[in-house]
């Protein structure tokens, strides 16, 4: 098996140079901080030269800071039973929460890294030309198409969430030609999704997916909204790919408010305003 980028580092930590160590011994203390930080800053927290910083990312294998960045991201989000120091039976709750937490942090940097401004571009505007809009999903994925939901049927068009196989069939094969279907899956690999998604092809609508690059749903869809966090879905309920999930729809609702402009934003101030009176006067 192939050793993991913070587990080669603690392999070799006893045989750095004093300098490179100090860098090495950041990283697999505060590995969120590093991925986001500067080499400058990196050079400063380890009071090293930056040259020292680049010599530590070439002896693990990377053609640079930008290169070690992206595998460490990797590491951090392929699940927390994977990550260097990964929770055990005898860690305390401060513990716990810190290796939660920059899995989490990990993951959504993962996500802002590979949505693309123009895959972005390109679902908003078929969002846009839209008549109509599905949200699919299934389990936990069944939970997002709701929240999706939620969100853009406040812009304007109208928009459902179906969460049942057998409705999701017959909703895909009386959708019309101008219809959107935005499908949400982890694994991109389940098999009545990839059905509806043939059925929604049928009908002549777009299909969106937002689930992993290399799988089948993507290889159906007209437009894919990366989502390529590792874990795996078959043996770890999925944890961070979930929170991914939700910030690229708060992002793709925040494009298409801002691209239909105004009465956009005037119709969520109203559904927001519409919800004022339920809560307690205080």
């Amino acid at each position: 098996m192939t050793l993991s980028l913070l587990s080669r580092i603690q392999t070799l930590l006893s045989d750095l140079p004093p300098s490179e160590r100090r860098v090495a011994e950041l990283v697999l203390n505060k590995p969120v901080e590093v991925i986001s930080a500067p080499i400058t800053q990196i050079a400063i927290w380890c009071e090293v030269s930056q040259p020292t910083v680049i010599r530590f990312c070439r002896r693990l294998q990377c053609a640079g800071l930008p290169d070690f960045k992206l595998k460490l991201a990797g590491d951090l989000g392929a699940g927390i039973p994977f990550v260097h120091a990964s929770l055990s039976p005898g860690d305390g709750l401060g513990q716990l929460i810190g290796k939660v937490f920059d899995h989490a942090v990990a993951g959504l940097t993962q996500g802002r890294q590979a949505l693309s401004p123009d895959t972005l571009e390109q679902a908003v505007e078929a969002l846009d030309r839209a008549s109509r809009i599905e949200c699919y999903g299934l389990g936990n994925s069944g939970v997002t198409a709701q929240d999706a939901q939620m969100k853009l049927f406040r812009l304007g068009t109208p928009t459902i969430a179906c969460t049942d196989t057998h409705m999701q069939r017959v909703a895909a094969v009386l959708l019309p030609a101008d219809a959107v279907v935005l499908i949400i899956s982890n694994s991109g690999r389940i098999k009545s999704l990839l059905e509806v998604a043939t059925l929604a092809r049928r009908s002549g609508a777009k299909v969106i997916a937002l689930t992993r690059t290399d799988s089948p749903l993507a290889a159906l869809a007209d437009i894919v909204l990366p989502a390529d966090v590792q874990e795996n879905p078959e043996v770890y309920a999925p944890m961070v790919s979930r929170l991914v999930h939700l910030a690229i729809i708060d992002v793709l609702t925040v494009a298409l408010a801002l691209r239909k402009g105004p009465a956009a934003l005037t119709r969520m101030e109203a559904a927001k305003a519409s919800l004022q009176p339920t809560r307690e006067v205080t």
